[in-house]
């Protein structure tokens, strides 16, 4: 039987930097780029769907065509006269910043029709993050949290990534209240470490895993950049230290690249260590070229 692994959130026309002065328009967003990359490692046994909120302009339409063409199944509801959002991204010496234009995105409405969901079988895997939750408002997050929380009853595997920023909340406090939120409905926690340090003030890396261990995830991975990844079960933590990159062009999608090569390597039947190096090595790929979605070359990352 196929697996089904669907993402939630919202994705966003991208601007991004290719010369002097031009920009290259495509589609991203925080889970569709990992569910985007995921696709492209996953074999037949897993299907891979998005799950959002779309217009009916142009470029609602474009996105959902490159999900068909890209082998997603697109769960979107259509918002007559609705649009998507649009960020742009800006560069220096290889990180990035970004600015965003989503007040009114359709996304921000997709969980007023989690109803139409199909059915999660046991084994099927939800992935959400910080973002999918920031974007709603409050009602639509206490909807999407309760829907989570449902799926993982019936056996359905919860993937959350925190993914903390700032500027889409109210205040830090209300992020960090709901992201702990997030991490209460779910099986497996992918924060990063330096993010998680900033907003709830963790001492190192075990600190931040040990308080999404305490809210109930069954495996956290803390991601922490060029240094070492730590995987943490309730009873055992080891570190994975992923291959030196000597070339960073982009970071854009870093994080997502990773989850979604953790992901795949669980998916092709890799203990976690292994597929915590898989996710790094296609980190590392992906920094190296600009945009959040690039090609890849799938020789060499270990699945």
């Amino acid at each position: 039987m196929t697996k089904r692994f669907t993402a939630i959130g919202e994705c966003m026309v991208e601007m991004s930097p290719s010369g002097l002065g031009e920009f290259s328009m495509g589609f991203a967003g925080d889970t569709f780029n990992t569910a985007w990359y995921l696709r492209k490692l996953a074999g037949s046994s897993l299907e891979v769907a998005y799950l959002s909120a779309i217009g009916d302009d142009a470029p609602s339409v474009a996105m959902e065509t490159l999900m068909r063409d890209a082998g997603i199944v697109p769960e979107l509801t259509v918002r007559p006269g609705g649009h998507v959002g649009l960020y742009m991204i800006s560069l220096k010496n290889g990180e990035r910043s970004f600015s965003y234009w989503r007040d009114s995105s359709a996304a921000r409405t997709l969980a007023d029709d989690l109803e139409k969901v199909p059915d999660l079988k046991a084994d099927d895997v939800v992935f959400f993050s910080g973002i999918s939750l920031a974007i709603l408002p409050e009602e639509g997050r206490l909807k999407l949290l309760q829907v989570l929380k449902d799926a993982r009853s019936n056996g359905a595997k919860i993937v959350f990534d925190p993914n903390l920023r700032p500027r889409l909340w109210a205040s830090d406090t209300d992020m960090c209240d709901w992201v702990t939120k997030g991490a209460a409905v779910s099986d497996v926690a992918l924060p990063s470490y330096e993010d998680e340090a900033t907003f709830f003030n963790d001492a190192d890396q075990t600190a931040t895993g040990n308080r999404y261990l305490a809210e109930g995830c069954e495996l956290v991975i803390v991601k922490d950049g060029p240094d070492p990844v730590f995987v943490m079960h309730a009873d055992k933590t080891e570190g994975v230290s992923p291959e030196v990159v000597s070339e960073i062009v982009d970071t854009t999608a870093a994080g997502d690249a990773f989850n979604a090569g953790f992901l795949a390597g669980l998916n092709a039947g890799l203990c976690t260590s292994e597929s915590v190096s898989v996710g790094c090595r296609l980190s590392a790929q992906v920094i190296g070229k600009r945009g959040a979605l690039v090609e890849i070359d799938t020789a060499g990352l270990g699945i």
